[in-house]
């Protein structure tokens, strides 16, 4: 499978990885990583979100849990021959069995969000086989630093129910960034970040293509320090 070329960074892609998408994009250009010296990335796959908030960030240190032992390879690839290499790691590491003394600045995750279904193309990385979104709040909410925020890319008809979870578990809202895959189209995904500290949540509107296969001049600005774009044509 070829690899994806970014300007400061490649990706090795494998059929046994989820592939380098836009949701991925989308979280690792958007999340508040400006303050965070620790973070976690939940689900690695192939290491794209944590290479572009090493990107945003050159102070912060990364550290990347994947049940997937393909998908820990293919990080720690795409890791070793970036050039933050320094300060990314990964691990072989369920969730739900994560124990450390660490609190973390920024936790984020572009969590697996179909039910389990017949289908076993990306079954780890796309339903919610291993991790369902309770338990990444949950579990999240106790390695959160004081101020610390929780940034997922998620569906936006699972928004509701993961705010009251985040609730649940004294994780505010504090900011939510409605993904249109087209302009006048409906919200396809959230962009939703949680602090334990209360706030008043900022909320904003994303386009990500003005008209079939022409991006949006906010997609296009949001990632030109990443993107080498070619014709779509």
């Amino acid at each position: 499978m070829k690899p994806f070329t970014f300007k400061n960074f490649e990706i090795q892609q494998s059929k046994d990885v989820f592939r380098v998408g836009t949701d991925g994009v989308l979280l690792g250009a958007l999340a508040d990583v400006e303050k965070a010296s620790e973070v976690l990335e939940i689900g690695t796959g192939t290491g794209l979100i944590s290479l572009m908030l090493a990107q945003r960030n050159d102070q912060a240190v990364f550290l990347g849990l994947d049940i997937n032992e393909a998908a820990v390879q293919l990080t720690k690839t795409n890791f070793e021959h970036s050039p933050f290499h320094a300060r990314l790691k990964n691990i072989h590491q369920d969730l739900k069995n994560f124990e450390t003394e660490k609190k973390f600045d920024l936790i984020v995750s572009n969590p697996p969000y179909f039910e389990e279904s017949g289908s076993e193309k990306d079954k780890l990385a796309r339903q919610t086989v291993e991790l369902n979104f309770k338990q990444l709040i949950t579990v999240s909410a106790k390695l959160l630093a004081d101020h610390g925020i929780l940034s997922v890319i998620i569906p936006a008809e699972a928004g509701d129910d993961f705010i009251k979870t985040a609730l649940e578990n004294t994780l505010f809202l504090k900011r939510k960034v409605n993904i249109k895959g087209i302009e006048n189209s409906k919200t396809k995904r959230l962009v939703l970040e949680f602090s334990s500290v209360k706030n008043i949540p900022e909320a904003s509107d994303f386009v990500v293509e003005k008209s079939p296969r022409q991006y949006s001049d906010q997609y296009l600005e949001l990632t030109r320090e990443f993107h080498v774009f070619r014709s779509r044509s």
